[in-house]
C-alpha cells in the first residue's frame, strides 16, 4: 500500500444497507458526489448484505455528513 504524504488524499469505506440494484448505487452515488471534497465513489453492491462503498477525497471526510448523504438517497450508514 502506498502511503501519501500530508494525507491529501483520503479513501474510505463505509457499509450501507438497503441498496438492491443500479438506481440505488446511482443514488447513493450521486448524493456523496455532492460532499465537498469527493473525488470518486465506488460501490460493490451486494444485495442480499451490506453494499460496500468506497470514497475517495481529498480531505477527510466528517463521517455524519456521508451518514446524512447516504440517508438523502434511501439508505442506511450501518456501523462499520
Amino acid at each position: 500500500s502506498s502511503c501519501l504524504e500530508g494525507g491529501r488524499i483520503s479513501t474510505t469505506t463505509y457499509s450501507v444497507t438497503g441498496m438492491t440494484c443500479g438506481h440505488c448505487v446511482a443514488s447513493v452515488t450521486e448524493e456523496i458526489q455532492k460532499l465537498s471534497g469527493v473525488t470518486s465513489v465506488v460501490i460493490d453492491l451486494r444485495p442480499d448484505d451490506a453494499s460496500v462503498v468506497e470514497v475517495t477525497s481529498d480531505a477527510p471526510l466528517d463521517v455524519a455528513a456521508v451518514a446524512a448523504a447516504v440517508d438523502e438517497a434511501g439508505y442506511q450508514l450501518s456501523p462499520a
